[in-house]
């Protein structure tokens, strides 16, 4: 079949992603880094107490890939459609095969939890992850560490972390151990407007048909309206840390008056199901994504929010979408706050993600700006996934086509609160993402820039509670591509095609292609008076012809974004 004639050559996976993050202290011993948050060297904060001793730590230890050179350029053939092995994915059994840790390193990594006393509670056919399990005082000795606890920074709680960086007296190298701090939890990416009991908290609306906010079919209508795929045969993954109830997605969609789709939900261990307060988050997302591919399967991986002292979750989520490889299409709308950095075992996982040919849309954060030096918490600039902005959005009235977007930011005078873009100080800039004159927008030529396109984040209506919720954030745009991605894919196996897989190698031809397509393909997010600029980024990030570190390449543009996705497949 067609293919598109632009070479998409992938990322070099980075020496700072899939190198050992290791010291080799003597034969048969490491040392992992980055686990003290940096806060408390940087804020001098000072240990108000040991953790108790009999307290039970879930830790998550991730192993690194085999024949790095040899994925590097599979992957890069993968994405190539000049390659014969253009989007000939791999199954997670292949894929394990060929480059995941060895079961025999695996079973020394499992004798070695044992031998110092914690319990396996997770073994993962990829072989990439192994969780265990064990009181503090073992995991202490384990690892030559002692646990402080602090007082949080920001935020009215405490928190532990080790003393010194943990030390494994194991062969087999680890590239990161999560659960050692509990500094920076799941938190989610959607900020509220206003509610039933806060009505008069909305300032402005927008042009939606759902009282001046936008409201399911709404998003069709301005980004897919001659688009007659509606996701049937397709199935959205959407990361959660909280329950829902059934019948706020059932209200929406009553209200929508379409069928109801099927929504099941993954338990992940320890996952009671129930809602804990961050229930908003999780029907935003399964309706977001219903409004845009109102006919497709929603399946919601729920990690356990009761136990928010548990930070090893994240690789579990992730992995389990990974191993079930069910949905073609995820979403995430958390985020980790504040100043958590790269966590390599979940890179190890997208990257996975891209070989199977899922896509993985991410919320790339409500803060505006990320000032120059500072961390975009996890997941906020892994390159081995699709960051997503937000914009505001006007429609030629409710239920309106397309009129024009802005890039979205609430002009806070303290707090950021708009769309997140910015420069890695982590990650160096992909191949997909070099050859953009970064000049107007003052991007950066050598490290990664986000987010990578954008979509809608303000004035939307949502179901939770049994009420009306308002809400902004990327948290609504992320879900929206997720849903439309589903659309490309329908589309694609139903001509006999495969699916579009890692997004940004194609959204980057697109955008670095001929000015025509690309005008076709994207609304070109242009204006925002303010750009993504606040208090503490006062020049930057302004709205600019082209890709921007605003909305990235800007807005699906329907049935022309479709067509040219489907002939990249």
């Amino acid at each position: 079949m067609n293919r598109m004639k632009h070479c998409y050559w992938f990322f070099t996976v980075t020496v700072f992603l899939l190198q050992i993050v290791i010291a080799i202290q003597a034969e048969g011993q490491q040392q992992l880094y980055g686990t003290i948050p940096a806060d408390i060297e940087r804020m001098g904060l000072k240990p108000i107490s040991r953790l108790d001793s009999t307290r039970q730590l879930h830790l998550a230890i991730g192993l690194p890939l085999r024949n790095q050179e040899a994925c590097t350029s599979l992957l890069e053939q993968i994405y190539d459609p000049a390659s014969p092995e253009y989007h000939h994915y791999l199954t997670p059994d292949e894929f394990t095969a060929r480059f995941g840790p060895t079961d025999q390193d695996y079973q020394k990594v499992i004798a070695f939890a044992e031998a110092k006393g914690m319990k396996v509670i997770g073994m993962h056919p990829d072989r990439v992850l192994l969780d265990v399990s064990g009181a503090v005082a073992g995991i202490e000795r384990a690892f030559h560490v002692e646990f402080r606890v602090y007082n949080h920074p920001r935020e009215s709680r405490t928190f532990y972390a080790p003393d010194v960086e943990p030390v494994l007296d194991l062969s087999v190298p680890v590239i990161h151990i999560s659960g050692f701090t509990n500094y920076s939890l799941p938190r989610p990416r959607s900020k509220a407007i206003s509610s039933a009991a806060n009505p008069g908290a909305a300032s402005i609306k927008g042009s939606g048909s759902q009282n001046g906010y936008f409201f399911g079919r709404d998003f069709r209508a301005a980004y897919a309206p001659n688009v007659t795929q509606e996701g049937q045969g397709q199935a959205v993954g959407i990361v959660a840390f909280d329950g829902f109830d059934i019948h706020d997605i059932t209200d929406y969609e009553d209200l929508m008056q379409i069928p109801h789709a099927t929504v099941t939900t993954v338990l992940l261990p320890n996952c009671d199901g129930l809602q804990h307060g961050l229930q908003l988050e999780v029907c935003l997302d399964i309706e977001m994504a219903i409004a845009m591919a109102p006919q497709c399967t929603v399946i919601v991986y729920e990690a356990p929010s009761d136990n928010w002292d548990d930070p090893a979750t994240w690789e579990d989520v992730l992995d389990r979408m990974y191993d079930d490889n069910s949905a073609k299409q995820l979403s995430c709308s958390w985020g980790m706050d504040p100043e958590a950095g790269a966590n390599p075992t979940a890179d190890v996982i997208f990257l996975q993600m891209a070989f199977q040919g899922q896509s993985f849309l991410d919320a790339s954060g409500d803060t505006d700006a990320i000032p120059g030096g500072f961390l975009n918490p996890f997941p906020g600039d892994s390159p081995y996934i699709t960051q997503v902005g937000g914009t505001t959005l006007t429609t030629n009235g409710p239920g309106g086509s397309y009129n024009s977007e802005t890039v979205w930011n609430r002009h806070d005078p303290i707090y950021g609160i708009g769309s997140t873009g910015g420069i890695s100080i982590q990650y160096p800039i992909p191949l997909w993402q070099q050859g953009i004159d970064m000049t107007s927008n003052h991007g950066s030529a050598t490290m990664r820039n986000t987010p990578d396109v954008a979509l809608t984040a303000e004035n939307v209506y949502v179901r939770a509670g049994g009420q009306p919720n308002y809400v902004g954030g990327t948290s609504c745009a992320a879900p929206l591509w997720a849903g439309f991605i589903a659309l490309v894919n329908q589309k694609s196996l139903a001509i006999g095609g495969g699916y579009v897989g890692f997004l940004n190698p194609s959204i980057y031809s697109i955008g670095k292609g001929p000015q025509s397509q690309y005008a076709a393909d994207f609304h070109d997010v242009t204006l925002g008076v303010y750009g993504n600029t606040w208090a503490n980024s006062s020049n930057y990030f302004y709205a600019t012809a082209g890709y921007d570190l605003c909305t990235g390449w800007g807005s699906p543009n329907g049935l022309a974004l479709v067509n040219d996705l489907v002939l990249s497949t």
